[in-house]
């Protein structure tokens, strides 16, 4: 009779790093195209001289929000003004891509073993008499 399968034991002090490791690469992934200047630059903003919220495109209910925050029209001028320059590149979704579905190969060639032996314990033959 083949023995259970049985995870590894980890200890506390393992999956405190773990955890510590996991924020920091996140962190990193999510700091480092800013840092890198790869997002977040692509802005255009449209100058307004003597703005009024009829220039800037807002309705009643617009400037009514506006003006609950404190907004004057020069104020949100800027704001309003500034647009986001959503550029799609495939380069980089390809790569992104390619990344993802190799990082999927890997785990799944290399936990090939454990799930052969977790399949084979919870569904054997042996085990359908429950």
């Amino acid at each position: 009779m083949k023995t259970p399968y049985e995870p590894p034991k980890q200890p506390i002090g393992g999956q405190i790093f773990d955890a510590v490791l996991m924020l920091v690469l996140v962190f990193i992934t999510l700091y480092l195209p800013l840092w890198l200047k790869l997002a977040g630059s692509g802005t255009s903003t449209k100058d307004y001289t003597n703005p009024t919220w009829q220039d800037l495109g807002q309705n009643a209910t617009m400037v009514e929000q506006w003006t609950k925050l404190g907004f004057t029209p020069e104020k949100a001028a800027p704001i309003i003004g500034t647009r986001f320059d959503y550029d799609f590149n495939i380069t980089a979704l390809i790569i992104t891509f390619a990344i993802i579905v190799g990082y999927f190969v890997f785990m799944f060639v290399y936990s090939n073993k454990e799930y052969k032996e977790v399949i084979a314990e919870k569904f054997s033959r042996s085990n359908s008499a429950r």
